[in-house]
């Protein structure tokens, strides 16, 4: 369930190409994936990470706040769909690796409050080959799939899927011109 090596320091180097100063994780669950998006983070960058597991904090809690970059991260327990919505922040990228079932609500969520040539990196998305079932009654397949759809009709951005591990989606919003 945890993001692995190959996957921690690819997203450590996409947080040193991308250069974010401000990063929503949706899935905190060890604080791997987080501990490694912060090791990118330029001087004065932020990840919020999200958790709905109250039962994990005990856990998890400990290995950020005993970490180097433990002034980076605020960690949020609670529902990340309820809690997203009332922040007055912006963020330059998010990394989903929360509920399958509901990425597209976190897709819709995270759209408007990321910024203009923001990434989205979106985590399960080949879900160990599910997603090409035609016939599957597996929720959250189900929830990968209309999410993988969505995102490939969507025009405001840019996207491709790596195969890495469990399939990784990097997602770039599209600079939104506005009409004169």
């Amino acid at each position: 369930m945890a993001s692995g090596h190959l996957q921690g320091r690819l997203l450590k180097m996409l947080v040193k190409m991308i250069r974010p100063k401000t990063i929503l994780e949706i899935g905190t669950y060890s604080g791997y994936s987080t501990l490694c998006l912060a090791e990118g983070l330029d001087e004065g960058g932020v990840i919020h990470t999200f958790d709905i597991n109250d039962e994990l904090e005990e856990f998890t809690r400990p290995w950020i706040e005993q970490s180097a970059f433990a002034d980076n991260i605020v960690m949020h327990i609670g529902d990340a769909l309820q809690l997203i919505p009332s922040m007055d922040i912006k963020f330059d990228m998010a990394f989903v690796d929360g509920d399958k079932r509901h990425y597209a609500d976190y897709y819709a969520t995270i759209i408007p409050k990321l910024n203009d040539e923001g990434y989205i990196i979106a985590d399960n998305t080949l879900w160990d080959g599910h997603v090409i079932e035609q016939e599957t009654h597996d929720a959250q397949t189900l929830g990968i799939q209309f999410f993988n759809n969505m995102v490939a009709a969507d025009e405001n951005v840019e996207k491709v899927i790596l195969p890495l591990r469990d399939g990784l989606t990097i997602i770039r919003k599209k600079k939104q011109l506005l009409n004169s």
